[in-house]
């Protein structure tokens, strides 16, 4: 791959109100559980390998269990997850795949059985946060440590 890059390097600033929405993610009140499933999955729909590499590491170091990760491409089709993070796999994907129809009706009613209305925005929110540092990583070719 060819060295691209860097952002942080060149443009400070908007590198800077990134890491000031981790830095809302990680003290709003959002499960780290929650947290690291939202990061993966959204990180694997992107295809984004720097990401998903870090944010598995992250979960393990956290307590988060290989199998459940293993499992977390296919949550669908397992008994593995909670209710609460099975919601909040689907709004993971419906919000990274916006262009397909958005966040149906049916996922948030879903979740406004289950969540606030501040944890639905911290939800939002989290898959805003790592789709748009998934869109960093890869157009700048930023690979795995």
């Amino acid at each position: 791959m060819n060295k691209r890059i860097n952002i942080q390097d060149l443009e400070p600033k908007a590198y800077r109100g990134m890491l000031a929405l981790e830095s809302f993610l990680n003290s709003c009140g959002l499960s780290k559980t929650h947290l690291h499933l939202i990061k993966i999955r959204a990180s694997q729909m992107n295809g984004c390998a720097y990401c998903i590499n870090m944010h598995t590491q992250d979960a393990l170091k956290d307590g988060e269990t290989a199998a459940r990760l293993f499992l977390l491409d296919a949550w669908r089709e397992t008994e593995s997850y909670s209710s609460e993070e099975r919601i909040i796999l689907a709004i993971t994907e419906e919000v990274t795949f916006i262009h397909k129809h958005g966040l149906s009706d049916k996922t948030y009613d879903e979740a406004k059985k289950i969540f606030d209305d501040n944890y639905i925005a911290q939800i939002i929110m989290a898959v805003v946060t790592i789709n748009g540092w998934n869109r960093i990583a890869i157009s700048t070719q930023k690979l795995p440590e």
